[in-house]
């Protein structure tokens, strides 16, 4: 066999036809080394027995510029930004939010400051008790204290409203 830089030189059109006949135009540096290196492959585990080099270093090539384009499209397909309507249903969703809190704010009426903070980070950020405790920098039972009081007047205002 020869050398690889001659085979380089004498199947360089065959990889640029390749290129051309699976319609790439992006990326074309990249896909020429992936024919490079189908080349190199292709000559590593040439067989003269079972037929022409041209024909297998034809089929390598191509079938490792094959490969390669379905990673890419598997790679793109999992970075592709979603299309305006998901973000315009994001920020739908912001003004729900907001609406949410104004009616949990009026629920918090009455609440003391601390009972109110307990109703809205657990509705809202849903909180854990612990969770609400280590942000607060307080223990779990004086978390536990705001959750029952808070229960207790809501309740209140709830059978009132009734």
């Amino acid at each position: 066999m020869e050398s690889f830089d001659e085979l380089v030189v004498q199947y360089q059109p065959m990889i640029h036809k390749i290129i051309q006949s699976l319609h790439i135009y992006k990326d074309e540096d990249e896909f020429y080394q992936t024919g490079l290196i189908g080349l190199w492959e292709a000559a590593q585990s040439f067989d003269e027995r079972k037929g022409s080099f041209s024909n297998y270093a034809y089929t390598y090539m191509k079938g490792k510029m094959l490969s390669q384009m379905s990673q890419n499209n598997q790679c793109n397909e999992r970075l592709i930004l979603p299309k305006e309507e998901f973000w315009e249903s994001i920020e739908g969703q912001e003004s729900t939010l907001y609406l949410e809190k104004d009616i949990i704010n009026t629920y918090c009426e009455g609440l003391t400051e601390k009972e109110a903070k307990w109703v809205i980070t657990m509705s809202i950020d849903h909180l854990s008790i612990k969770e609400i405790a280590e942000r607060e920098k307080v223990s779990v039972s004086a978390v536990k204290q705001w959750r029952s009081g808070a229960i207790r007047k809501l309740k209140e205002k709830v059978a009132i409203n009734l």
